[in-house]
């Protein structure tokens, strides 16, 4: 197989942005465009008692922490974690994401973050990603 050059894939980032750039927000009718989250939650714990979080705990943890903020609906996604331990280990860890379409109420930030909260302290946990963002939304 050829390998490209560093121009050929300059090239290809800058076409694959450009058709980015097609798909704004203008095709999308105003009540399509909504705020999106996605957590990412780790599974391993540093706790000898319970090394890692069971299915059948994150799913408890979704009825009792997650969708009584956010009844309207989420998905969750198995995922693989990586990430750089502060002593330089890399770690490798299975993981849930959750997405949710946010229902547009100014407590949405404050519901994530008490979310995030309740999974560290429940599970020992150092950090639960969040990312937020606006999407066009149809079901």
């Amino acid at each position: 197989m050829r390998r490209l050059g560093a121009g050929a894939v300059l090239a290809l980032v800058l076409v694959g942005l450009a058709g980015c750039a097609q798909m704004s927000p203008q095709g999308c009718p105003k009540a399509g465009m909504r705020a999106t989250a996605e957590l990412v939650f780790g599974r391993s714990s540093d706790n000898p008692a319970r090394p890692s979080v069971s299915e059948a705990d994150f799913t408890r943890f979704l009825d009792e922490e997650v969708t009584p903020r956010f009844p309207d609906g989420l998905t969750v996604i198995d995922a693989q974690g990586r990430w750089s331990a502060p002593a330089g280990a890399a770690i490798h860890e299975q993981s849930k994401m959750v997405m949710i379409v946010l229902p547009g109420r100014p407590d949405d930030r404050s519901k994530l973050d008490a979310v995030r909260e309740a999974y560290k302290q429940r599970y020992q946990q150092q950090s639960v990603m969040l990312m937020t963002h606006g999407d066009c939304v149809s079901f």
